[in-house]
């Protein structure tokens, strides 16, 4: 049986790390620390994705290939996203229920969730005949709109969690 939500919240807010990233242990530097680590993760996140953001909207790397150019990025982005939801999590533990309730916290989680479908829609539609376009620029019309949005969801990522430091 699943515990109601505020138990399993009160679970995680109980446990050790979360003690120490609040600085009930004297660690009062932790939570800053890990939120740098947070920060900097997102911001290769985004700064990767938006490279080929830029180029699906064939605005930069115009003469590079998009299959070249997201397999030499990509495996980046994946690595710092890894960083980013690790250090998220540990940051989120140490106050869960702040959190869990606060409306720019799910704006950004939904932002997140909607980026996913758009990668998802992306790499299961146009970039799945991505050999007959990717040299050109601009690319197709639906890998442009992918692009957009994609940049638009992230800085949505962006927007929103700055703003749960100014509500929380």
């Amino acid at each position: 049986m699943i515990p109601p939500m505020g138990d399993f919240l009160n679970s995680l807010e109980q446990t050790t790390l979360a003690s120490m990233v609040r600085g009930d242990t004297g660690l009062e530097w932790l939570f800053p620390q890990v939120e740098i680590v947070h920060v900097l993760a997102l911001a290769l996140v985004f700064g990767s994705i938006l490279m080929v953001d830029l180029r699906l909207l064939g605005l930069n790397s115009r003469t590079s290939a998009v299959s070249r150019l997201s397999a030499e990025v990509l495996p980046w982005t994946w690595g710092a996203f890894a960083v980013a939801a690790l250090s998220g999590g540990v940051l989120f533990i140490s106050k869960a229920h702040t959190y869990f309730y606060n409306l720019p916290f799910r704006l950004k989680f939904l932002c997140m969730a909607l980026a996913g479908i758009n990668m998802l829609c992306f790499h299961f539609g146009d970039y799945r005949k991505v050999a007959r376009w990717d040299l050109r620029s601009p690319p197709p019309v639906g890998a442009r709109i992918a692009g957009l949005l994609s940049v638009l969801l992230w800085v949505g990522v962006i927007f929103c969690g700055r703003w749960i430091g100014f509500t929380t």
